[in-house]
C-alpha cells in the first residue's frame, strides 16, 4: 500500500525567527557551517525577515508534480510516493535544466566543486524512511513548522483559518500553486507582502512542459520543410541562371568585379 504523502505546514504567525530549523537541517544532512543568509548548495533552508517582525522560511516546496522532475532529461530528480523530491548524482548530466524549470528558484549548483551536484532540501527523505519527522519540524520550538500527512495538514490549516479569521490571510499557500506543493504556508498578511510569488500558475507546470513537447514533432517537420524548400529554391535559381546563358552568372560564382585587374 502506498504511503500517504508527507508535508510541512509553516505557520508564519508562530515563527520567531530563531533559525533552529536551519541548524537542524545542517546537522541532519551533514552540511557545513555556517547557515548562510540565502539558499545555497550548502544551506537548504533559511529564515528570512520580512519586516514588522515577520519571519518566512525558504526551502524546496516539493511540488506534487514537480517541474524540475519533468525537465530532467535523465531522471536524476524523482518525486517519491511519500512526498520528497530527491536527487541521484550518479546519473546527473549537470545540465541544470532543473534550476531553470523550478518556479521557486530552489535547486542550487555546486559551482565550487570539481564534481558538482545539484543541492536542495530533500524533505529529510532518509528520516522519513525510518518513520521520523523532518529535522526542521522536530527542532521548531513554537511548532511554526509541523510535519504530517499532507491531507491532515491541509485540514489543520483550514481549521485555523476558520477559527481565527482575524489572525490569518484567507489562503493556504501551496494548496493549489503549481498544482499543489508538499510545503504549505499560513500568513497573517497577503503573501505578496512577504515576497511570495503569487503569480505562479494553479496547474502543474509539467502539464505545460508536455504541451510544448507535443508540438516538437510539428516544429521539426516545419523546420525541415522550410530548409528543404529553401535549398530547392537556391538550386533552382542557379539552374535558371545557367539556362539563361553566360551573361548571368550563377549565385555560386564570385560577384561583379571579381575578375577585374
Amino acid at each position: 500500500m502506498t504511503a500517504a504523502p508527507k508535508a510541512l505546514l509553516v505557520d508564519i504567525t508562530r515563527c520567531i525567527g530563531c533559525g533552529a530549523c536551519s541548524q537542524a537541517c545542517k546537522t541532519a544532512n551533514q552540511l557545513p557551517a555556517p547557515v548562510e543568509p540565502k539558499l545555497t548548495a550548502d544551506t537548504w533552508t533559511v529564515v528570512l525577515e520580512r519586516g514588522d517582525g515577520r519571519f518566512v522560511r525558504d526551502l524546496c516546496r516539493h511540488c506534487l508534480e514537480p517541474s524540475c522532475v519533468s525537465v530532467c532529461p535523465v531522471g536524476a530528480l524523482t518525486k517519491s510516493d511519500d512526498g520528497p523530491v530527491v536527487y541521484d548524482k550518479s546519473i546527473c548530466l549537470g545540465c541544470r535544466y532543473c534550476m531553470i524549470g523550478c518556479p521557486f528558484r530552489v535547486p542550487m549548483f555546486e559551482w565550487h566543486s570539481a564534481t558538482p551536484r545539484i543541492r536542495k532540501c530533500i524533505l529529510c527523505a532518509p528520516r522519513l524512511e525510518r518513520g521520523l519527522p523532518t529535522a526542521c519540524a522536530e527542532a521548531c520550538p513554537t511548532e511554526a513548522t509541523v510535519f504530517g500527512d499532507r491531507d491532515t495538514l491541509v485540514a489543520v490549516a483550514r481549521a485555523r483559518l476558520a477559527a481565527h479569521p482575524e489572525r490569518y490571510h484567507d489562503h493556504v499557500y501551496g494548496l493549489t500553486e503549481v498544482g499543489g506543493t508538499s510545503v504549505l504556508f499560513l500568513s497573517p498578511v497577503p503573501f505578496e507582502e512577504l515576497d511570495f510569488d503569487t503569480t505562479v500558475a494553479d496547474f502543474p507546470l509539467p502539464d505545460l512542459t508536455w504541451r510544448l513537447l507535443l508540438h516538437v514533432p510539428n516544429v521539426v517537420l516545419l523546420g525541415a520543410g522550410f530548409l528543404g524548400a529553401s535549398y530547392w529554391l537556391y538550386r533552382r535559381r542557379d539552374q535558371v541562371a545557367a539556362d539563361e546563358g553566360p551573361d548571368r552568372a550563377p549565385s555560386t560564382h564570385a560577384g561583379p568585379g571579381a575578375d577585374d585587374g
